[in-house]
């Protein structure tokens, strides 16, 4: 696996929009994921199936993410419909509103649907699960954020990336107005749970680590480098059970959308181009991607990487605890 240079961890000190959250405040949300809660959103996803897109299963999956949203305290939750050659569907989102700087936002996301005949349990029930759970703590009554907050769930990822790519377009020209905060940072997750070495062994390996990557050949590389180096640090200081490694070669998930518009990475249990292309997952798009093919240590994996991502985006978005 590609190990860009501890310089990252540096660089990740310059990442201007950083607002040095109380780093109580950071540890005390951590602190409120939950193992059971992750493992029941995967659960809870999985129950329809692989969810591909234009099926009732797509549809169903959506409307369930709704009422978690909903049972979270978003009151606002908005689906975005696209068109695909399938036809109409719809990506769904809500929103933690930053108390101080609104109109300024991070965008956390996963995708939906899945394929292969399975329950699309990994990929990438797994990668929502990361965001439903951190959807969940912000969402808590006494949380406040400097920033705003968006958790995506993007629709049709299997079949071209429209759902992410739609969005993209439709709404990059309308950041900083009323209808769109300005971006500042897109984090995706996608697959999460299966790193058992190459070639793939029965358990978790002893090595495995959580991939954080950006594309290295992007108009925003700068800043999604040092958006990568943010996490890979805020896993050193918040994640201890599995370390992280940083990659410059994000491909194969929705943020590649983003890339060239603002900084962007990928969080996944191993590189897209030198891990998941070449069979380091025997699940992808297999029928035996179900829940019950996973052991608790992959669960442990993909948890490990919500603690990840939250660590770096409490610094980010400024997490705060009301008083």
């Amino acid at each position: 696996m590609r190990v860009v240079s501890g310089i990252l961890l540096f660089a990740a000190l310059l990442l201007p929009q950083t607002t040095n959250p109380p780093p109580d405040a950071v540890r005390t949300v951590i602190g409120r994921l939950e193992l059971e809660r992750y493992k029941a959103h995967i659960k809870g996803l999985t129950q329809f199936g692989d969810r591909m897109q234009g099926t009732q299963r797509n549809r169903d999956a959506i409307d369930w993410l709704e009422g978690q949203l909903r049972s979270f305290g978003y009151i606002n939750v908005v689906r975005h419909r696209f068109m695909s050659a399938s036809g109409p569907l719809e990506n769904i989102y809500a929103t933690k509103i930053g108390v101080t700087t609104p109109g300024e936002m991070y965008i956390v996301s996963a995708h939906m649907d899945g394929r292969g005949g399975g329950e699309a349990a990994d990929d990438d029930g797994s990668g929502c699960a990361v965001v439903l759970e951190l959807a969940r703590v912000l969402g808590m009554a006494d949380v406040r954020t400097n920033r705003s907050v968006r958790f995506i769930f993007w629709n049709n990822e299997e079949f071209g990336m429209d759902g992410s790519g739609t969005y993209a377009l439709e709404r990059a020209p309308l950041q900083g107005s009323a209808a769109e905060p300005k971006w500042l940072g897109v984090i995706q997750h996608d697959m999460m749970m299966f790193d058992h070495g190459m070639p793939p062994g029965p358990r978790q390996s002893p090595n495995a680590d959580i991939n954080i990557e950006y594309q290295r050949n992007s108009r925003m590389a700068a800043g999604s480098e040092r958006l990568a180096a943010l996490l890979h640090a805020a896993n050193r200081s918040h994640a201890g059970q599995y370390p992280a490694t940083v990659g410059a070669n994000m491909a194969g998930t929705d943020s590649i959308r983003f890339q060239d518009l603002v900084a962007s990475v990928s969080v996944r249990e191993n590189e897209r181009v030198t891990g998941i292309v070449i069979g380091s997952n025997p699940n992808h798009h297999q029928p035996t991607d179900k829940y019950e093919t996973y052991g608790e240590e992959d669960f442990r994996f993909g948890f490990n990487a919500a603690q990840t991502t939250l660590g770096g985006l409490g610094q980010l978005a400024g997490v705060a605890l009301a008083r």
